[in-house]
């Protein structure tokens, strides 16, 4: 799939309810980004999060397959997703 700004997005949105439903994962999330349970909905659809939730999940390979599994995607869509965000070669690695 292709993903223009405004889809990847969404995808990066669905991602973060994905996180949002598994506990240990939300919590490592919140660790790692500085943020608290209560600042999500907040910042939850700007474009610097929908990068922190890409990035967070394509830290891991495990983590990958498992959201993939989880939102119904090829595991490469994530970093389709993330390209279409921050720009081809942003993440050291090109599509």
């Amino acid at each position: 799939m292709t993903y223009t700004r405004e889809s990847a997005q969404e995808l990066a949105t669905s991602a973060l309810l994905y996180l949002a439903g598994r506990p240990d994962l939300v919590e490592e999330f919140l660790g790692a980004t500085g943020l608290r349970p209560q600042d999500l909905r907040r910042v939850a659809s700007s474009p610097d999060m929908a990068l922190h939730v890409l990035d967070y999940l394509l830290e891991d390979d495990r983590r990958v397959m498992d959201a993939a599994a989880g939102l119904g995607i090829a595991p490469g869509e994530l970093m389709h997703a993330r390209t279409a965000l921050a720009g081809p070669g942003s993440h050291g690695w090109q599509v």
